[in-house]
Order: C-alpha cells, then sequence, then structure tokens
C-alpha cells in the first residue's frame, strides 16, 4: 500500500466528494453537503478518514457514532488503488476508533444491488440483516433522504 491513511480534514471534502462522485455504487444526499459533513467530522473528531498517494486524495470515508451504535459511510477507494487492503485497513481503522470508544457495534448502509460491497463487508464480518428495512425520513426544510 503507497498511500498514506490520516484523519479526514474538512479541507478535504472537495476532493473526497469528487471521489465519492465517481464511484459507482456510493449515493449522495443533501445532508453530503459540505456543511453537514464539516459538522459531522467536529461531532465525531478523528474517526473518518482519508488516504493520500502523494498530492492526491485516493481513499475516504466518514465514520461516526451516535453514543450507541457506530456508523461507516462512503468508504471509497479509487479504482487506481483497489485491491491492496487500503479499504480493509481504512475499514480496520474505523472500526478500532469506534470500539476504543466503547461502541460495541458498527453499521454500514449498503445499496442492495452493490455486490462488492456487500462481498467486501461481509469478508470483514459484515453480516447482512433481513429483519431489518431502512427507511428515510425527510425532515422539514431538508429537502433529502439523507
Amino acid at each position: 500500500m503507497t498511500a498514506t491513511v490520516r484523519a479526514f480534514r474538512p479541507e478535504d471534502y472537495a476532493a473526497a466528494r469528487a471521489l465519492w462522485l465517481a464511484t459507482d455504487g456510493v449515493g449522495l444526499s443533501p445532508g453530503d453537503g459540505k456543511a453537514e459533513v464539516r459538522a459531522f467530522l467536529a461531532r465525531n473528531e478523528g474517526l473518518s478518514l482519508v488516504a493520500h498517494d502523494g498530492d492526491a486524495l485516493v481513499a475516504a470515508a466518514l465514520c461516526g457514532h451516535d453514543g450507541r451504535r457506530g456508523y461507516i459511510y462512503h468508504l471509497a477507494v479509487a479504482p487506481t488503488h483497489r485491491r491492496r487492503g487500503l479499504g480493509r485497513a481504512i475499514a480496520a481503522r474505523c472500526l478500532d476508533g469506534l470500539a476504543a470508544m466503547g461502541i460495541r457495534r458498527g453499521q454500514v448502509s449498503v445499496f442492495a444491488t452493490n455486490a462488492l460491497a456487500l462481498a467486501f463487508w461481509a469478508s470483514l464480518g459484515g453480516q447482512t440483516r433481513s429483519d431489518l428495512v431502512v427507511l428515510s425520513i425527510p425532515l422539514g426544510g431538508a429537502g433529502g433522504s439523507g
């Protein structure tokens, strides 16, 4: 792995958003705007991660918790850096960071049609919950599903 992993900083937003938009299977919503991500990073300091290879951002993930459950959002690795363990390294660091804060269970949302992501998370011990359905409820003025 030639990339360096570090905490996601607000100034990484534009490059991370570009990566997410270019990655099949990653869905963004109004909740993923610059101000919302900045607030998320502040509430979950040090948990979200990016990876750089030189000046290029090649991977990013948002990670946080509500005090009870941990969540990983938008883990993406640039095609040029896949199959090198970078996604696994970021996922492990996110999960380790949550565990260090006393969080006992992590969750990730994956589109049902995203076979690559489903296989990736299953390889890390993720278990599909067929007994749950996620419902997205837009809040007044929010204008979206995120």
